[in-house]
C-alpha cells in the first residue's frame, strides 16, 4: 500500500530529478498521478507519466535512470519498447512512463494531466494539450461495427481452441471480444457513461458506470474460456440485441450454429 504521503514524496522526487538533470527538459504526471485526479486514488494507484528529454538527445540519455527518486528502493527497472519504462520500488509502487523528446511522443493519448515541469517554450504543456485533442478525438465508438466484431473474435477465439490453441484461443475471447463489447456497450449507452470513464481505455471503471453488466461480464471471464466465450455472446445479444435494428441477429445466429451453441445460451 502506497500512503498518500509517499504518494505525493514521489512526485515530488520525481519533479526535482527532472528539474536537476540538463537533459531534462519537462515532466507530465499522468491519470490519478495528475492533480486533477487526485480524488481518484487508493492504495494499488501508480505513477504514469511522460519525462521529456531535450531534442536530439533521447537517445544518449535514455539509457540513464539516476534521476528516479529514492535509488536506494528501487528493485527493478525495465523497458516496454523503445521510449516505455517501467519502474517498481521495495514497498510495490510502480513507475509507469515515458522517457522520450517531445517529437518521440507525436502519436501519444493523454487524459488528465499536470505539467510540473516545463522549458522556456512550454513544449510540454504543448505536447499535453496535443496528446489530449487526439485522445478525445479518438474517444468515440461505432458500436454496430464493434458488435459485429465481436461475432468474430468469439468465433475464431472458440475455433482457436478447439484446435488445441488454448492459449491464443484465450486470447481472442478474453481480450478482444471482451473490449469490443465494453465499447459497443459505451456506444450504445452513451448517456449512461460518466465522467469517471476513461477516455483512453473504455473497459477501465466500467464496472462503475455499468454495475450489473461488468459483473455479469467478470463472471463469464471465471469460466473456462469455451465457456466464457459462450456467456459472452450470451450477454452481447441480452444486453445489445433487443430493441437495436442495428444488432447483426443473422450473424450472431450463424456463429450459434458454426459453434453448435443452441439459441437460447
Amino acid at each position: 500500500m502506497t500512503a498518500p504521503e509517499r504518494f505525493d514524496a514521489l512526485s515530488a522526487g520525481l519533479a526535482s530529478g527532472v528539474r536537476a538533470h540538463e537533459g531534462l527538459i519537462g515532466l507530465a504526471l499522468l491519470g490519478s498521478a495528475s492533480d486533477e485526479a487526485a480524488h481518484r486514488r487508493d492504495e494499488w494507484s501508480d505513477h504514469d507519466f511522460f519525462a521529456l528529454i531535450a531534442e536530439g538527445r533521447g537517445s544518449g540519455i535514455r539509457p540513464d535512470l539516476s534521476w528516479l527518486p529514492d535509488q536506494d528502493r528501487l528493485v527493478l527497472t525495465a523497458r516496454e519498447g523503445e521510449i516505455g519504462f517501467a519502474a517498481v520500488y521495495d514497498d510495490g509502487h510502480v513507475f509507469e512512463f515515458a522517457f522520450s523528446e517531445a517529437g518521440e511522443l507525436s502519436g501519444a493519448l493523454a487524459g488528465d494531466a499536470t505539467v510540473v515541469v516545463d522549458d522556456s517554450d512550454a513544449t510540454t504543456a504543448a505536447l499535453i494539450a496535443e496528446s489530449r485533442a487526439r485522445a478525445e478525438a479518438a474517444d468515440a465508438f461505432d458500436p454496430a461495427n464493434d458488435v459485429r466484431l465481436v461475432l468474430v473474435k468469439l468465433l475464431i477465439g472458440v475455433g482457436r481452441v478447439r484446435r488445441g490453441e488454448v492459449l491464443n484461443g484465450g486470447f481472442f475471447v478474453r481480450q478482444w471480444a471482451v473490449q469490443l463489447l465494453v465499447r459497443a456497450i459505451r456506444g450504445r449507452f452513451a448517456a449512461a457513461s460518466t465522467s469517471l470513464r476513461d477516455t483512453i481505455d473504455p473497459v477501465r471503471r466500467f464496472e462503475q458506470d455499468f454495475p450489473e453488466w461488468g459483473a455479469a461480464i467478470a463472471s463469464a471471464l471465471d469460466q473456462g474460456v469455451e465457456q466464457a466465450a459462450r456467456d459472452v455472446f450470451a450477454l452481447t445479444r441480452e444486453i445489445l440485441e433487443p430493441g437495436w435494428d442495428e444488432f447483426p441477429t443473422a450473424a450472431a445466429d450463424a456463429v450459434a450454429q458454426r459453434l453448435g451453441w443452441r439459441r437460447e445460451s
